[in-house]
């Protein structure tokens, strides 16, 4: 009984609203904002652009509502195609155009010159080189921190210290790193 109840407060809040009625509008607002929201934001996944979604699926109501056809669709729906619609629209706009084939040979190659790869892997070398003086567990410890990102706690526990000592392992280890790396270099 309440969805037939409702069905004709939207039919009537829509027909005034159609007459520039902006108490029926503000009615209409009440009775439909929530689950508007609800279709925008599922869409958008960010409250802001929902936000956005639901003023201007708002305004378009505002001035289409002469457009709703009582026989021929429930007002929820209706409002609901309104703010879908608008919602598919704010995610194509999102999209980033592609650029035309001729533009390729434009752009430039992200890979590294093989001058720049390989002083990289000496770099790379050099800091494996200097891992290999740290004590086993502290050089794991660092690997873990530095190149898998582990917390210091998470490291605290798998190698079972305080957590003020890991942070001391790992300063004191890079400390190492760097006069050892600093050593290194011609």
């Amino acid at each position: 009984m309440q969805g037939i109840q409702e069905h004709a407060a939207l039919e009537a809040c829509l027909a005034r609203v159609a007459l520039k009625d902006r108490r029926a509008f503000d009615e209409l607002y009440k009775l439909t904002s929530g689950r508007l929201f609800a279709v925008a934001l599922r869409m958008m996944r960010s409250r802001s652009e929902a936000e956005d979604v639901l003023q201007e699926a708002y305004i378009r109501i505002w001035h289409r509502a002469d457009s709703f056809r009582p026989g021929q669709a429930r007002p929820i729906s209706w409002l609901i195609a309104i703010t879908r619609n608008l919602a598919i629209d704010k995610l194509r706009a999102r999209t980033v155009p592609v650029a035309p084939i001729e533009m390729a040979e434009e752009l430039p190659d992200d890979k590294p010159t093989p001058e720049t790869a390989y002083a990289q892997s000496e770099v790379r070398a050099q800091i494996n080189t200097c891992l290999e003086e740290l004590d086993t567990k502290r050089a794991e410890a660092v690997r873990a921190a530095y190149l898998e990102g582990w917390s210091y706690q998470e490291l605290a526990t798998r190698f079972d210290t305080p957590l003020n000592t890991m942070r001391t392992w790992l300063r004191r280890s890079l400390l190492r790193l760097k006069a050892c790396l600093e050593h290194a270099r011609p």
